[in-house]
């Protein structure tokens, strides 16, 4: 059972890893790519930076810069969590997936059937780590854009050629399918004042 570890910062930069239930490639099958660039668009707009990323099958890396909204930061990626889960949901209902949308719906804990929750989409709690120095960031934006190529999945040979990846914005200075904010651009940011106007 993972331990939900609270951000106790205002802002910040995070690498986040958000994974499917028992790791089932859900975002693979419903073609669920766009709906986690629809929560990056909505961060934007709430005045957060998207600076690294790579959506996986079965789950997603982030390196996102959180500025400060009066909101914590647990909420926010918790609130994009839901938001990708009932697209999800609604996407296998679609596909008429009813062995699989069976097996999320007994997954769900009594706890949470009491909330009215109906389907166990994501694993509970998202790993993250702060990110303070350019070198740690750099080391995790390396470590998700590499993930493609690693173990089981060898989904590509060049790390830039998969399509779900900020990789070739960072090794060609070439945005990919997403667009992203380079880590060291945050120098000129000051995340703890809300966006103005």
């Amino acid at each position: 059972m993972p331990v939900k570890r609270k951000i106790t910062e205002p802002d910040g930069v995070y690498f986040i890893t958000i994974t499917c239930h028992q790791w089932l490639p859900l975002i693979e099958q419903t073609n669920g790519y766009d709906l986690v660039y629809n929560w990056f668009d909505h961060l934007k707009d709430k005045g957060h930076y998207i600076n690294g990323y790579v959506i996986m099958p079965n789950h997603f890396h982030a390196l996102i810069a959180f500025r400060n909204t009066g909101q914590s930061i647990n909420t926010i990626v918790g609130n994009g969590k839901r938001f990708i889960a009932y697209e999800i949901i609604s996407r296998l209902e679609a596909q008429g997936e009813t062995k699989l949308l069976h097996q999320l719906n007994l997954s769900v804990e009594a706890k949470d059937r009491e909330r009215n929750k109906k389907h166990e989409v994501w694993e509970d709690s998202f790993d993250w780590k702060e990110c303070r120095a350019h070198k740690f960031m750099k080391q995790k934006l390396d470590y998700m854009h590499d993930n493609p190529c690693r173990g089981k999945w060898n989904l590509v040979e060049d790390v830039t050629q998969y399509d779900h990846s900020s990789a070739k914005f960072y090794l060609c200075d070439e945005q990919g399918i997403y667009t992203v904010m380079n880590y060291l651009e945050l120098n000129d940011v000051d995340l703890t004042k809300p966006v103005s106007g």
